[in-house]
């Protein structure tokens, strides 16, 4: 079959991607959850004075900078069957997206205990101690004064964790997920392999569009709650 460049197959291929995103939003969205409650957790033994903990949370920190997203896919899809049939549970037919958020909140888990840590310190622990002077109590100061300003210190980070999130997770197809890449897969082979550059520049397509919308969108946010932040502070 002679394979030629048809742009027409760039735009019949991106109605057909489209529905797929709900899998990959879903996979992305549960990880982002459970990895920055995670990643709260792993900050909150770093910030702590228990050394065991802390030794565990960088360790486990280090180990998941260290580990390259298809080799802890892999690593989770089957090593977390293997692991659970020492226990005599079969885990086998559980759903391929399961696997899926089990790896990149491992990962995602990594990367917010790190940027909530960095934004946490970014305030000055004297603002906290005079917050307490003047009467608030700990969790009153943390509310009010301490969390409005690490959270916008910790936006840029946190998009650009989501922007990595959403790339690595393309990697999902490799264990036989079909989320957008997935699909896009599917449809280069019942075409026999033909057409799959114009496939693929749709594919790029969507992600492009998705990134830009998420940098808008975490950079109007960071606009406001410095608009707000500043305006706090004039008062």
């Amino acid at each position: 079959m002679e394979k030629y460049f048809d742009a027409s197959y760039i735009w019949n291929s991106i109605p057909a991607l489209l529905p797929f995103l709900k899998v990959t939003f879903l996979v992305a969205g549960l990880s982002i959850v459970f990895g920055t409650l995670a990643g709260l957790l792993l900050a909150s033994m770093k910030l702590g004075r228990n050394r065991a903990a802390k030794a565990f949370a960088e360790g486990y920190t280090t180990i998941m900078r260290c580990t390259p997203s298809i080799v802890l896919l892999f690593l989770v899809y089957y090593g977390v069957p293997f692991l659970a049939g020492q226990f005599g549970l079969y885990l086998h037919d559980l759903h391929t997206a399961v696997f899926v958020v089990i790896t990149f909140t491992l990962q995602f888990a990594a990367i917010m205990s790190e940027v909530i840590r960095s934004a946490y310190l970014s305030v000055g622990r004297g603002q906290l101690e005079a917050a307490v002077s003047v009467g608030l109590t700990p969790m009153q100061a943390y509310r009010r004064i301490m969390f409005p300003q690490a959270f916008v210190v910790a936006l840029p980070n946190f998009a650009n964790g989501l922007l990595a999130l959403l790339q690595e997770g393309a990697l999902a197809y490799t264990i036989g997920l079909i989320d957008i890449v997935g699909k896009a897969n599917l449809i280069i082979a019942a075409n026999y392999n033909a057409h799959a550059l114009e496939v693929f520049i749709a594919l790029a397509l969507i992600y492009w569009a998705l990134s830009i919308f998420i940098e808008q969108f975490f950079g109007l946010l960071e606009r406001l709650f410095s608009k707000g932040k500043r305006s706090i502070k004039t008062t």
